[in-house]
């Protein structure tokens, strides 16, 4: 009998790449063989991003391609076009692939890991006789609002097509953050069409992850009870960090650029603030440059993440003379080592959109946030973090719909005054650590998931 053989397969997003990645990493340790499916657009970012470090993925974590359904030249920020290519070439391409590598290999793939999202790949896993789990890479609460769907037809919150019937804010128990209707993950993914896309395939998802033997997911029952309550088959395994493992992270679309640790050293304890907005926010020149004089009329020293394409295909927003008056005091990079950085004593506040990876990052380093979604469930993580779990601030816009530089500062003198959000934060770095060492519930979670993969 050979190892056990995973294959796994990421939805095409850093978001969905970094924590399934950080999966497999761990199932390396206990002594897996494991494939790791990307398409061939996001594989050639992330071995590029990574070329020239050493990293476990190369060595360990045997990576192949399949294509996504696309030409390479088309935007692939274009979900819902991105989506329905998927569905028309990758489930056929997948099918091929593992037919090859069972006919192949000594050790034939004894359980497929898909991305929730990739609901199609449980189907694959399925149809093959081949054991199956899904894998949840964002919050719990965001799975559950897709989970009632049926509930949200039947109430009249929602049409068919899964438009709102009206904006509302709705809570799916008393003790789960309240989320507007319009704030639904497929209800802000771009226009109209994009958002029937994102709602037909959630519905579909839901149907495909009964496929599934185990559905696991990168949170912990602390942070989010009463989900876990509502949805016992939902199992936390996280935080899904680096750091918990005492590795480097992998799978980043950009190269990093760890000179801004160096910098960070140079700086006074709790002084910095962070400012990052992962991988897809695109800010309008005018927001870009109210972020820019923001940061700046803050005067305190801030390591801001600006990546090439970040603000509206223009390369330099900046404000005339921004980079030479805060050149002393600001860091810009094209991408930065986020977990190693959060898990710096210079840094002060995290400035971010809301990413689930970010928001899990903040908590387990103790870090009080601003917050600035851009899109999909960041919204509903915003609200955890202001509402529920009461470690940050929002920010308001004017009539525009701009978050002004006033209100930057503003925001930022508040959140670094308020030693309660800061202790909140403390606690919950605490709680986050608590669950991934043995004897925690993430811990258990997922010794027997390794159990049940190897019998």
């Amino acid at each position: 009998m050979g190892k056990p053989h995973v294959l796994a397969i990421p939805a095409p997003a850093q978001g969905h790449v970094l924590p399934m990645l950080e999966i497999m990493q761990r199932l390396v340790r206990h002594g897996f063989k494991v494939t790791l499916v990307n398409t061939e657009f996001t594989q050639e970012r992330v071995i590029n991003a990574s070329a020239g470090k050493d990293n476990i993925i190369e060595d360990h974590i045997h990576l192949v391609s399949i294509p996504d359904g696309l030409e390479p030249w088309e935007d692939r920020n274009d979900m819902g076009k991105l989506t329905q290519a998927n569905l028309r070439v990758m489930p056929l391409k997948l099918e091929e692939l593992i037919q090859k590598i069972n006919g192949s290999d000594n050790d034939k793939i004894t359980c497929i890991i898909a991305d929730e999202f990739l609901g199609w790949a449980l189907e694959v896993a399925e149809k093959m006789q081949i054991k199956r789990a899904a894998f949840w890479p964002a919050a719990a609460a965001t799975l559950a609002v897709g989970f009632r769907i049926p509930q949200l037809l039947d109430d009249g919150i929602i049409k068919n097509d899964g438009t709102p019937t009206s904006n509302q804010m709705i809570q799916l128990s008393p003790t789960m953050p309240a989320i507007s209707t319009t704030h639904f993950l497929w209800a802000c993914m771009g226009d109209l069409t994009t958002q029937e896309i994102i709602f037909e395939a959630t519905v579909r998802n839901n149907k495909s992850v009964r496929m599934a033997n185990w559905l696991i997911c990168n949170s912990t029952y602390e942070l989010e009870p009463a989900v876990f309550a509502l949805f016992p088959n939902i199992m936390p395994i996280g935080p899904l960090l680096a750091s918990n493992q005492l590795g480097n992270s992998a799978g980043y679309f950009w190269p990093e650029d760890s000179t801004c640790l160096e910098w960070l050293d140079q700086q006074s304890a709790n002084s910095v603030i962070y400012a990052a907005f992962g991988s897809l926010t695109v800010f309008r020149e005018i927001q870009f440059q109210e972020l820019a004089l923001g940061l700046e009329l803050t005067n305190r020293p801030f390591l801001w993440v600006v990546r090439p394409d970040m603000a509206d295909k223009n390369n330099d927003a900046y404000p005339e003379g921004f980079k030479e008056r805060v050149a002393t005091r600001g860091r810009l990079v094209g991408w930065a080592p986020q977990q190693k950085v959060l898990g710096h004593p210079s840094v002060a506040c995290f400035l971010s959109h809301c990413g689930w990876n970010s928001t899990m990052e903040g908590l387990s380093n103790g870090i009080p946030f601003l917050c600035w979604p851009y899109l999909g469930d960041q919204f509903l993580n915003q609200s955890y973090i202001c509402d529920v779990w009461k470690v940050g601030l929002g920010f308001n816009c004017n009539e525009s719909g701009i978050i002004k530089k006033e209100e930057i500062k503003e925001k930022v003198e508040q959140l670094l005054s308020d030693k309660t959000i800061k202790a909140r934060a403390l606690d919950l770095k605490e709680v986050a650590a608590k669950s991934v060492k043995e004897g925690g519930c993430s811990h258990n979670n997922f010794n027997n998931f390794i159990k049940w993969l190897k019998a």
